[in-house]
């Protein structure tokens, strides 16, 4: 069973789980310290973690979203993304936003299952911030694809 909770006070956050989803330790410490982490747990481990970043008054952006790649495909995901969909929503939040490099087709299918619609492509996002090249499904990832649902 998956049990998806908010991470405690002076938890250490799954630094390993979210590099998964954003290469730069640097980024993901900054983000997740000012964000609401939450991990997906199944028999008492962590499959999976979410942060939601508040952005702008009525607006948070779900800035990083990582299976543990064992448990990849078997919905957790999916499960990861509603719970901060409807987390927001508890919050207050009218829209949530996200962006995911334009290579990763996947991703891009499961916000858009989600009810994600895109909003704007952010040209050479990749480029500007990561020093080092990242590659995705044997691309070079460059552009991020930005993506909003309204709640």
């Amino acid at each position: 069973m998956l049990e998806i909770r908010r991470l405690g006070a002076g938890e250490p956050l799954p630094l390993e789980l979210l590099l998964l989803a954003d290469p730069s330790v640097e980024l993901v410490q900054e983000y997740a310290g000012r964000g609401i982490c939450c991990v997906a747990e199944r028999d008492g481990r962590a499959a999976g973690v979410y942060v939601l970043l508040p952005t702008r008054p009525g607006t948070a952006e779900l800035v990083n979203v990582a299976v543990t790649e064992a448990l990849q495909g078997q919905g957790i995901g999916k499960a990861l993304v509603l719970h901060a969909i409807g987390h927001a929503r508890s919050l207050g939040y009218k829209t949530v936003e996200v962006g995911t490099g334009s290579t990763g087709i996947s991703q891009l299918a499961l916000y858009q299952k989600c009810g994600f619609r895109m909003t704007w492509i952010d040209r050479d996002f990749f480029i500007r911030h990561y020093k080092e090249k990242i590659y995705e499904n044997g691309m070079q990832v460059i552009d991020m694809v930005r993506m909003a649902i309204d709640l």
